[in-house]
């Protein structure tokens, strides 16, 4: 019998010296003979890279936890690429206990990640900016592995569960669906609401009239949390014509989000918009809809 080749897999298909029918099965020749050519090599790299990450984490000496604010992330350099990060805070004994487990990719980075984490943070009520902390490691390949979810199990595994990676922290817009449900005591949002008493400046002229849309879009983007509003139908992008038709003024600029929100209901000096028109306060997210309904967590302004 002679060998015909191995095809790169050290596993070599035999045939009879007379070219008659091939023998039934493949005989790994080089098990015999060794191959000339090709090693074999078996090496587990994700557990490798979760194994260098988790104590990379774990080696305080070299990787301290940083505070969680705007200018903290620009002192220690961190700067926007695929990685994993931790966020910590600081409990009622004074230790830094792990309490999130994240990762990014090239398209939103470490610092365009923990930034927005920052900004969630600091518009919250119940917690001080003070007491979160983060830990980042940048990684320029991992595409393949799943490296958050095997962290977590990791830690799980530990004795050192990541409360909030299972307490919403972490979502996006819930959707009209989750407007109707409930939110759990543990629920992030439930622990630390939103705040609707933090200041904004409104970028419009003194004593003009502006549309609802206008001022709503302003608070969108000075805000961490959700304000959503209805659109002219759904899956539009374009609000609906009633917000775009009222109009409202301030006298001042600068006050609160919810002064700013309770100036666009109907009054006798400012009829903004009218009757059914509501505007909900739910813990993590305000919402304003042409609806006259009652929401089980949520409060009307």
């Amino acid at each position: 019998m002679y060998c015909r080749g191995c095809n790169g897999f050290c596993t070599l298909r035999c045939m009879k010296d007379d070219n008659s029918e091939n023998i039934d099965g493949i005989i790994p020749l080089c098990s015999f003979f060794g191959c000339p050519m090709i090693l074999t090599l078996e090496f587990d790299l994700s557990k490798a890279l979760l194994d260098k990450i988790y104590n990379d984490f774990e080696d305080e000496e070299h990787l301290n936890w940083s505070s969680l604010s705007t200018g903290s992330l620009a002192a220690t350099g961190v700067t926007d690429g695929q990685g994993v990060y931790q966020l910590g805070y600081r409990n009622a004994a004074g230790l830094i206990e792990l309490v999130y487990i994240g990762k990014t990719d090239a398209k939103a980075g470490l610092l365009t990640r923990l930034t927005r984490h920052a900004r969630k943070v600091s518009q919250r009520l119940n917690i001080n900016q003070s007491n979160v902390f983060f830990k980042a490691i940048r990684v320029y390949v991992f595409t393949p592995l799943d490296l958050e979810q095997q962290l977590i199990a990791r830690y799980k595994g530990a004795g050192q569960p990541p409360t909030w990676n299972t307490s919403g922290f972490g979502s996006n817009d819930p959707g009209r669906e989750r407007d109707t449900t409930g939110v759990k005591d543990n629920h992030f949002d439930a622990l630390f609401p939103i705040n609707t008493g933090l200041t904004v400046t409104l970028p419009f002229p003194v004593r003009t009239l502006v549309t609802v849309r206008d001022v709503l879009s302003s608070l969108k983007s000075q805000l961490s949390y959700l304000i959503r509003f209805e659109m002219a139908a759904k899956g539009s992008k374009t609000p609906h014509p009633d917000l775009l038709a009222a109009t409202v003024s301030f006298t001042t600029l600068t006050d609160s989000v919810e002064n700013i929100l309770l100036a666009l209901k109907p009054s006798l000096t400012n009829p903004a918009l009218g009757q059914p028109w509501q505007i909900t306060h739910f813990p993590g997210y305000i919402i304003v809809y042409k609806e006259s309904k009652t929401y089980r967590h949520g409060v009307l302004l």
